[in-house]
């Protein structure tokens, strides 16, 4: 038996402009998921999981929505594998909320796969996998911050071109609550970028000051400045906004949250037109009247079991 776990992930800052060479920041929480994978003697393929069941060769391995993520690690590894096995996926969080369980479970995935092929397995080269797997389902999108945060775990900062991966020091406390729906990452981008057609030089002007307000977090999170951090995540939830996917259910929780005594400050987390919020401090969840998603920042990455 061949077991891999790796966290959830939240992006602290850095949504949308990942996308336009800018930096990103995020974070690995404590709830985690596990790939246990069982070698066959045969050439069948099998996934388990609470969303449903998955059966194929490993000659045919046959498409299927729901584990798109895994069937295309697989793929990946094809050519080294010389019997099928049977995969179970076992998870902390639910897929309905925005914690990164697409990224979780494809790198836990290629993580098991590698170790079945004897392979070297280490945060490069499952993060390199993983991302081909990502992009492979997604027709080549997908910037990669959320399998960085889940494989190297903690808080990290990341930047697209060269897959750069700075970890960052402290795990200060953080609140979660989601607004009780949420639009597929890839039509939200779909729907800025049909903005951004319209007018392209603001757009980029907007891209370049949200990666000016992510740089200027990174250094004050490296200067333990987190009241500092704060503002800066209410700065860059206001260009969020200004791209368009800020909604009113997202804005009402955003308020509420930063009339928290606790809360330094509180922004989307992800894409944005529906999803989480992201407090840096912790709220009362009895006077928000949303969902409260308790995490927090762990340093534990991508593991053996």
């Amino acid at each position: 038996m061949i077991r891999f776990s790796a966290p959830g992930n939240l992006m602290l800052m850095g949504e949308h402009a990942i996308l336009h060479d800018q930096p990103a920041i995020a974070l690995a929480v404590g709830n985690r998921l596990s790939v246990c994978l069982m070698p066959r003697a045969d050439q069948t393929v099998m996934i388990e999981s609470e969303l449903g069941r998955y059966q194929s060769t490993l000659s045919e391995l046959s498409d299927d929505s729901t584990f798109s993520f895994m069937v295309a690690a697989i793929r990946l590894c094809r050519t080294k594998l010389t019997n099928g096995f049977d995969l179970r996926v076992t998870s902390e969080f639910s897929d309905q909320v925005g914690l990164g369980s697409s990224a979780a479970v494809t790198a836990s995935t290629v993580a098991c796969l590698l170790t079945l092929c004897e392979e070297l397995v280490t945060n490069e080269q499952v993060f390199k996998l993983a991302l081909k797997a990502v992009h492979s389902v997604q027709s080549g999108r997908g910037s990669g911050t959320d399998l960085a945060a889940s494989i190297w775990g903690g808080l990290i900062a990341y930047e697209m071109n060269g897959a750069k991966v700075r970890p960052l020091n402290g795990a200060p406390d953080i609140d979660l609550f989601y607004v009780g729906y949420k639009m597929k990452t890839p039509d939200v981008i779909a729907l800025v970028n049909q903005r951004a057609e319209s007018d392209p030089a603001l757009f980029s002007a907007l891209y370049e000051l949200m990666g000016q307000v992510t740089r200027a977090a990174e250094q004050a999170i490296q200067a333990g400045a987190w009241s500092r951090v704060g503002e800066l995540m209410n700065q860059y939830s206001g260009l969020m906004d200004a791209l368009g996917v800020c909604d009113g259910n997202l804005a009402d929780l955003q308020f509420k949250l930063r009339q928290q005594p606790q809360v330094k400050g509180a922004k989307i987390s992800g894409s944005g037109l529906g999803d989480s919020v992201i407090a840096l401090g912790l709220a009362n969840p009895s006077e928000i009247p949303y969902q409260h998603l308790p995490v927090s920042i762990h340093s534990e990455g991508l593991k053996q079991e």
